[in-house]
């Protein structure tokens, strides 16, 4: 998430990688291995904005590695494990699943490994089990609100045909907090919520000083107009506080360190502030008028809007 000078909707919660998915291939198939090492434990796979494809995580011990995340497609995990097997590392011991949203959970059938996630998203791929998934299908929700057009088009494209597509839910659950130990290197994985999905949780690897957010920085997408919530925005960034981390890796975006990390989020907050109560984006812009002497860009205006929705939102909630 480009967090330091906000463009287009879409591009505010995708920012991707310089090639495409076809010039990905091909390194791939040139023998280039595309997973990037961060850190002497940590490499992850990048995002790529061709399908909506995340980032993909490898952690590794002195006896077991471990994957955040297991891809938005059996091809997506397919490769990603290609990858992985070049590098002859420990073991995979498991997959961590972010969140329950299809860019993170259909390629578990693929992945074909032992999969932890929080409970709440075990409970959603039960119920994305019971869906078809043809066009008309996806057409259909879409259509009655349950599915977004982006979701809608971006499944249709990494996978134009889904006759043979297996959804599967995770082997076990927690509630609020698990521990993996790889040996020597231990993947914390923690239950954080947010407006984005309720179940989101990340993975903290204390020796690496790394943390994987998932899409828990990231709006509302799913009840409406696009949302900040800014009580909400402002926990999980006292939750985030307590880990001492020096990168963290966003599903959508190129890894940051701690400094650019928590310059954008402070910039992001610092807008939420100044719209506080307001529900009238006009008003709103005023007041960012007011208290930095100068109209807000088109960048920060659509953020504005977004802690606007917000408070509509909630408000409604409040009637109700």
């Amino acid at each position: 998430m480009d967090r330091q000078a906000a463009p287009s909707m879409i591009q505010f919660i995708y920012h991707y990688l310089p090639f495409g998915e076809e010039a990905f291939i091909k390194l791939h198939k040139a023998g280039v291995n595309m997973l990037k090492k961060l850190t002497d434990h940590v490499y992850y796979f990048p995002h790529s904005e061709e399908t909506d494809r995340p980032v993909l995580g490898l952690i590794c011990g002195e006896k077991y590695s471990f994957i955040v995340d297991a891809g938005n497609s059996p091809a997506h995990a397919s490769l990603f494990l290609e990858e992985v097997e070049k590098m002859g590392v420990p073991p995979i011991k498991g997959v961590a699943i972010t969140h329950w949203h299809w860019d993170h959970t259909f390629g578990i059938h693929a992945m074909n490994k032992y999969t932890i996630s929080h409970h709440l998203t075990k409970k959603k791929l039960a119920y994305l089990k019971t869906l078809r998934w043809d066009d008309d299908a996806l057409d259909k929700r879409v259509r009655e609100g349950e599915e977004i057009e982006f979701c809608r088009d971006m499944i249709k494209k990494e996978m134009p045909s889904r006759e043979t597509l297996i959804l599967q839910e995770p082997d076990v659950t927690f509630h609020h907090h698990m521990e993996v130990d790889l040996g020597g290197i231990t993947c914390c994985i923690q239950h954080i919520g947010g407006v984005h999905a309720q179940d989101s949780s990340i993975i903290y690897i204390p020796q690496e000083t790394v943390l994987f957010l998932g899409d828990c920085l990231c709006p509302d997408l799913y009840s409406g107009d696009w949302s900040y919530d800014k009580e909400d925005f402002e926990r999980i960034k006292r939750e985030l506080k307590k880990y001492d981390a020096q990168y963290y890796l966003s599903s959508h975006f190129d890894p940051e360190t701690s400094e650019e990390l928590w310059r954008d989020l402070n910039q992001l907050s610092a807008i939420g502030e100044i719209v506080g109560d307001e529900v009238d984006l006009e008003k709103a812009c005023f007041q960012f008028e007011c208290e930095t002497y100068k109209k807000p860009t088109n960048e920060q205006k659509e953020r504005i809007q977004y802690f606007v929705n917000g408070n509509i939102k909630r408000k409604s909630r409040e009637l109700f």
